[in-house]
């Protein structure tokens, strides 16, 4: 097997970009593209060589790694008479880290596989901060072989690499993580706010609630109250981050996932709607996740 040195990178968001530019730290020579101009020049100041599109990205890459908004994204990226797949050299190995429905990923990686092309979802987890230090989890999934060869790639941008199982295994074990991070984040919002409002310093209860029963990656690593811990969405006006879309996004990938296999999942179903309340407000939607603390704060002067 021939070692992998140059990578074809597409889709340069607030996950995207630092991925591809902690590829670069690592030594591989990475072809970046991206519809957004500015995000496409932060990737070429971080080190990436430009391309003028997805297509030109290909040329002489080993691996193509794709970090996209939606499943309708990815479908239009790769597949059909235009998609990359018909330009994609067989020796080239795909690797989709976008979150989309699993019945997505396994179609794309059929029409690879059609090809010859060897091809894996794997997305990630971890957030802005874990992409930007390169201790993104990955959550893999298809054949051993094509993870095998990834691995080098994917531990470049990431701490944990995990095989879900075959193609689309990856998609279904994110979205349960992700239902379940919508979850304890409203817990954790709702459970802060019921102790401010009743004259409890946010950052004492933390504390106290971190190294207790109620202990979660939301307290620890996440706080949703401001002022309670830097370098968070909540110190910055729940400014970057991962939206309130995404996570809506996320959470429709989930329930519709749980009619498919006649799941009950009534926590989800419950965060979904909380989030799309909080969502209702368009300024919310590009709002980090954590927002949803401000769903069960008090108007000043009440």
């Amino acid at each position: 097997m021939n070692p992998i040195k140059h990578i074809a990178f597409i889709g340069l968001g607030n996950m995207g970009g630092p991925m591809a530019a902690n590829l670069v730290k690592k030594g591989f020579t990475v072809t970046a593209f991206d519809l957004s101009a500015p995000m496409l020049e932060k990737a070429v100041a971080n080190g990436c060589h430009k391309a003028a599109s997805a297509h030109a990205a290909l040329e002489g890459a080993d691996v193509v790694v794709s970090m996209l908004p939606s499943g309708e994204a990815v479908r239009s990226l790769y597949l059909g008479v235009h998609g990359l797949l018909q330009s994609m050299d067989a020796a080239t190995l795909l690797i989709d880290c976008s979150t989309i429905a699993a019945n997505d990923a396994r179609q794309l990686i059929a029409a690879a596989g059609e090809r010859g092309i060897a091809a894996l979802d794997a997305p990630v987890s971890g957030g802005t901060a874990a992409a930007t230090a390169g201790t993104l989890s990955f959550m893999c999934g298809g054949d051993e072989d094509a993870i095998a060869r990834a691995r080098p790639v994917l531990e470049a941008m990431g701490a944990n690499i995990f095989h879900a199982g075959p193609a689309g295994s990856g998609q279904v074990a994110k979205i349960c993580n992700n239902m379940l991070l919508a979850i304890h984040m409203i817990g954790t919002a709702e459970a802060l706010q019921l102790g401010v409002d009743n004259g409890l310093d946010p950052a004492v209860l933390s504390d106290i609630m971190r190294a207790s029963s109620g202990g979660n990656w939301s307290l620890e690593k996440y706080n949703p109250y401001p002022g309670v811990m830097e370098n968070v969405p909540a110190a910055r006006n729940y400014e970057g981050g991962f939206s309130v879309a995404l996570m809506l996004k996320d959470l429709g990938l989930a329930m519709d996932t749980a009619a498919g296999s006649a799941s009950s999942t009534p926590l989800g179903a419950l965060a979904k709607n909380l989030y799309q309340l909080h969502g209702g407000d368009p300024i919310n939607q590009v709002l980090d996740f954590s927002s949803i603390q401000n769903l069960f704060r008090r108007p000043v002067g009440d």
